[in-house]
């Protein structure tokens, strides 16, 4: 279900008569007074000097109807007075409160734009025909701010985009008692500075961009955000592609989202959203409830105004009730908690990708650490409580003794990388990659329990290579019981998961895994160029939780995501997330010896939480954590959805 364009769009173009709005007229938002329409639109006159720059200055126009499509009386509302301000006053948003009118809009203190002076303000009326008093409302970059039409909880509500020139951006509220504290730079100044608190994550990947719309409208089931998706924001291969979506917001708690449609409303088809002075935009920024038809005002192609409609209770039975797009994992505070130690020569470049093992009571990280010249081993680190490192050995705890370990010649990398350990019984299965320079291998050694916990690392079984012959083949892991009397194997043959069974784990006479069944990537998602296991499978009463690293075409970073499994037939997916649950974000995450990479080897579960240990740009071990039942809530809805009505 998509929107529906009015025959006589669009509603404002420029007039070439009005020399502000002679070059555009759009991203018009719309309020209702008495039986008038009023909307407030960003206008562009012909380009000019002013203030010394040779620039089109945008400021706030005002048009009025009787009908919501037909716009006469057009004047300028919001010109540039303020030091704050001297460059533009762009993308209005108005809402009504308390009898009196706020208009949002981004003021440019700058020019050429950059960060530093793009802010939001508020203009005051009680009117709209006069402005009673205007104030600068963030001191940090800001736009796309608005107000919600009553109070939550008796406090002011409003939403903005932060660092939107400043990326990475996110969307956030904030609340107050007085409307007075929304000018108030002191307590911006606080909110920012704790800003990740107040953050609700509408994008689906962190390549992809969000930003506020239309201001919220008041539904029985929440508060409905008309808003702008942009795919593909920060890709440098893929074209921007702006979309108008919707959602529901908790009416008592804005920061829930009750309801999401998956499905873009409008994205730009119409020949007036194509071409014009950026091509290819729709974007929202007014929205109306009238006679059960939701009415859209829109921005088209950065130069006209544009309205589309939507029967209102049909596209609420759309909305995809707890859409599993919005469950991401917690991060730790205290990231990283492995780094490079420069005086250990075997990890002075990079540790990374660590198995995870809970005994008694203890957790044990079995982490890939490297040299310079990329030789690669593996570390060992303990915490009592799994969140903070209290010991970390300064020595590898697994010995290089096979060919298949070592370089074929001088110069290569190699080593033992990329550690995943399965406890069956008494005794710790290591699956790991064998790479000789080459060619990477999955081999498979062990060590009893009481011996690993006494540190007796020379009981480490002779590793078997047991992936065939010729074939790259990595990221291997067991599953920690039999299966219809088998054991079975995950590993990755690119570009696709690997699942085999076999009936001992000898490996005798040559004897390799071999490829009874596959998962592979799939087309225009973020795992659609290849994927791999993480850490051994999670045994639950609703299927087997895997989680597993995937590779997007947009961007090439890898994200983290999850499957469930059919507790019988392992190669049934009965779950899957439709958006990834991890992926980089912070510095030490995007940039390192491989940039924007986050991947999992390791897990452990503390109650109903999972705590995943991954490594960050394979230079950095981090933490993070989500709520299993949450979790598994959401792998079902993936391919189960539930919806409004």
């Amino acid at each position: 279900m998509t929107l529906t364009r009015i025959p006589q769009n669009p509603i404002l173009q420029p007039n070439p008569h009005n020399v502000w709005e002679r070059y555009a007229a759009f991203n018009g938002t719309v309020i209702k007074k008495e039986e008038d329409y009023i909307l407030f639109y960003r206008a562009m006159g012909p380009e000019q000097i002013y203030k010394n720059r040779k620039l089109r200055l945008s400021v706030i126009g005002k048009a009025v109807s009787k009908n919501g499509t037909s716009f006469s009386e057009r004047t300028p509302f919001i010109t540039p007075e303020e030091d704050w301000e001297r460059y533009g006053c762009e993308d209005p948003r108005v809402t009504k409160i308390d009898d009196t009118y706020y208009i949002f809009y981004t003021a440019l203190a700058n020019y050429p734009p950059n960060h530093l002076g793009i802010r939001s303000a508020v203009a005051i009326s009680h009117d709209l025909i006069t402005i009673d008093e205007r104030h600068l409302v963030t001191p940090f970059n800001a736009k796309a701010m608005t107000l919600f039409p009553e109070k939550i909880n008796g406090l002011y509500t409003v939403l903005l985009t932060v660092d939107p020139d400043k990326p990475p951006s996110f969307i956030a509220y904030a609340q107050f008692e007085k409307r007075e504290t929304l000018w108030d730079m002191s307590f911006w100044h606080d909110w920012y500075e704790h800003a990740e608190e107040s953050i609700i994550n509408l994008r689906r990947v962190n390549s992809d961009q969000v930003e506020i719309g239309a201001p919220p409208i008041k539904t029985k089931d929440g508060w409905l955000l008309i808003y702008s998706y942009i795919k593909h924001y920060l890709s440098s291969s893929l074209k921007k592609e702006f979309r108008i979506e919707a959602l529901l917001l908790d009416e008592k708690d804005p920061t829930h989202i009750v309801g999401r449609v998956e499905k873009p409303l409008l994205i730009p088809e119409a020949s007036y959203e194509l071409h014009g002075q950026t091509a290819d935009i729709v974007f929202p920024e007014g929205a109306l409830i009238e006679e059960d038809t939701l009415k859209i005002y829109y921005g088209g192609a950065d130069s006209c105004c544009a309205l589309a409609t939507i029967s209102w209770p049909e596209l609420r039975t759309k909305f995809e009730i707890n859409a599993p797009s919005t469950l991401k994992c917690e991060k730790f505070v205290n990231n990283p908690l492995l780094q490079p130690i420069p005086e250990h020569t075997w990890e002075n470049a990079g540790v990374c990708n660590t198995a995870a093992l809970q005994l008694e009571g203890k957790t044990y990280l079995m982490y890939r650490a490297f040299t310079k010249n990329n030789t690669s081993n593996i570390g060992l680190a303990v915490s009592n409580d799994g969140l903070f490192i209290d010991e970390r050995l300064a020595e590898p705890i697994y010995p290089l003794r096979t060919k298949y370990e070592n370089p074929i010649r001088k110069g290569l990398g190699s080593g033992a990388e990329d550690p995943r350990i399965t406890q069956i019984g008494k005794t710790l299965y290591m699956c790991y990659t064998a790479y000789d320079g080459e060619l990477a291998r999955l081999a498979l050694t062990s060590i009893s329990v009481q011996d690993f916990l006494d540190r007796k690392w020379y009981k480490w079984a002779i590793p078997k290579i047991i992936s065939p012959e010729g074939i790259m083949d990595k990221d291997g892991a067991l599953f920690p019981e039999k299966i219809n009397g088998k054991y079975v194997f995950f590993h990755r043959i690119e570009p696709n998961i690997v699942i085999d069974c076999v009936d001992n784990l000898d490996f005798n006479n040559g004897e390799y895994l071999k490829q009874d069944g596959v998962i592979s990537p799939r087309n225009g998602t973020w795992d659609a160029v290849k994927i791999g296991i993480n850490g051994p499978p999670i045994k639950t009463e609703r299927g087997w939780l895997v989680f597993y690293h995937g590779i997007s075409k947009i961007d090439y970073h890898y994200r983290i995501g999850a499957l469930l499994l059919d507790l019988m037939d392992v190669t049934k997916v009965i779950g899957r997330t439709s958006y990834p649950i991890l992926e980089p974000e912070t510095v030490f995450e995007r940039v390192g010896v491989v940039n924007n990479v986050v991947f999992s080897n390791g897990h452990i579960i503390k109650g109903d939480e999972i705590i995943i240990y991954y490594g960050g740009a394979d230079t950095v071990i981090c933490g993070a954590k989500v709520n299993l039942t949450k979790l598994l809530d959401y792998c079902v809805k993936s391919d189960n959805k539930t919806y409004l009505g």
